[in-house]
């Protein structure tokens, strides 16, 4: 079933449930606003993957719009890490179930809330920022998201405040119930940091979902914002991630990114490097298996002067599975002294798996650096050859060249539990 079936859907109904969830009236004008262009937008072209043949059926104002409760919900234990259940969020379905932030960052001015329930007690903070990374006309995905957004998370941390322990997030799905739609709004203030992991994950086996999640960053002068993120959804589900960061002079933004989900899935990372001095560094994991069909796509925009920015993405493919790897490096007219550097390698495990990285350097100035590198292919027998000769199986030996091409990303993770989890979630969807 294509978009074209769920529009047009009635403004006044949208309209109605935006009130009675007591949303102030400018986010409502933004709803209406996303829903009038996913009428006139059309489904983003994407490079060889035909995303009009998937089933779109669940995006729709029924699934967003009818938050149930349901009489089981899993135990915090099983979606918190330990060491931060006093400082996360958890959202499943439509409904946040959990939220708690430390009395000492509560103190510092830190607010780390849903975002529904930020846009009506922090407006000042909310309204000025929200869909302003991520527009809603970009395409029709994007203006679907605008309309239907539920729960999500907004971080907001104040000038020169430090926040050493990282804030977490739990987004699960909810089997046969509401759309979980979660929308992710970070706001650091001048000279602030901060470290924000979340996961994505099913809460069971479920009928075909739609997950549409947004992240937007925005990074005032000199602060820092690390933001980790893992996808674990199911084959049921297709995982729709658009993240965007907006950096100021000497600011900086650190992603790290699993893609670990079971279905289909569209992701997309994207940095704004407007300021002076501002840099980026993206690491982004994928593994792929069965019959699923990705595209990744990571983006620095050089804007301003002397900035720096660095992506490496790195893809293992088995079965039958196909993912389109996208790097781009984009150097503005005016970016003097910029440098964008990138990397995409991709691992194929079986003859009918496919990899295509696409290394893309758009530069509009002359005083720049800036570099690519690609490689797809099968496992290196060489390396297999030597594992063997000192005692390995050859599973055994595969599996140690595997983990060491994934090596750089996973060991970024800022938080040791969520670590350990990537490193057990990779180890499943290879089967071993």
């Amino acid at each position: 079933m294509t978009l074209n079936t769920l529009l047009p859907v009635d403004p006044k109904v949208l309209a109605d449930r935006s009130r009675s969830a007591g949303e102030p009236a400018w986010l409502t004008e933004l709803r209406l606003k996303g829903l009038e262009l996913a009428g006139e937008r059309e489904l983003p072209q994407l490079e060889k993957t035909r995303i009009d043949r998937w089933n779109w059926a669940t995006l729709s104002l029924d699934a967003a719009g009818h938050a149930t409760e349901t009489n089981t919900t899993p135990a915090l234990t099983e979606l918190l890490p330990s060491e931060n259940a006093g400082n996360a969020l958890v959202q499943i379905g439509a409904r946040t179930v959990h939220r708690e932030l430390s009395e000492e960052l509560k103190a510092q001015g830190v607010i780390f809330t849903d975002l529904v329930t930020a846009a009506r007690e922090h407006e000042d903070k909310v309204r000025p920022y929200l869909l302003k990374a991520i527009a809603a006309d970009e395409h029709r995905l994007t203006a679907l998201h605008a309309a239907f957004w539920n729960g999500g998370a907004f971080l907001y941390v104040p000038k020169n405040v430090q926040v050493e322990i990282p804030l977490y997030a739990s987004f699960m799905t909810e089997a046969g119930e509401t759309l979980l739609a979660p929308h992710v709004l970070i706001v650091a203030e001048e000279g602030s940091s901060v470290a924000y992991v979340e996961q994505f994950q099913s809460g069971s086996e479920e009928a075909a979902q739609v997950v549409p999640g947004a992240a937007e960053v925005f990074a005032a002068a000199g602060a820092q914002v690390r933001f980790a993120s893992i996808h674990n959804l199911s084959t049921s589900v297709i995982d729709v991630a658009y993240r965007r960061a907006i950096l100021e002079q000497d600011a900086r933004v650190e992603w790290v990114v699993g893609e670990l989900s079971a279905g289909n899935g569209i992701s997309d990372t994207t940095t704004y490097l407007n300021g002076k001095g501002s840099s980026a560094d993206a690491k982004v994991i994928c593994v792929g298996d069965g019959e699923q069909r990705l595209n990744l796509t990571t983006r620095n925009v050089h804007v301003g002067r002397a900035t720096e920015s660095d992506m490496s993405t790195r893809a293992v493919m088995r079965e039958s599975a196909t993912a389109i790897i996208n790097g781009i490096t984009k150097i503005e007219k005016g970016a003097t002294g910029a440098n964008g550097q990138q990397a995409e390698k991709v691992l194929m495990l079986s003859p009918t798996a496919r990899g295509d990285a696409n290394p893309i350097l758009l530069i509009d100035e002359d005083d720049v650096k800036a570099g690519h590198a690609a490689s797809v292919g099968q496992v290196n027998p060489e390396q297999i050859f030597y594992l063997m000769s000192r005692g390995l199986t050859r599973t055994e030996a595969e599996r140690l060249v595997i983990y060491g091409f994934l090596a750089p990303v996973v060991a970024e993770i800022p938080l040791p539990e969520l670590e350990k989890q990537l490193r057990e979630l990779v180890e499943r969807k290879l089967g071993q």
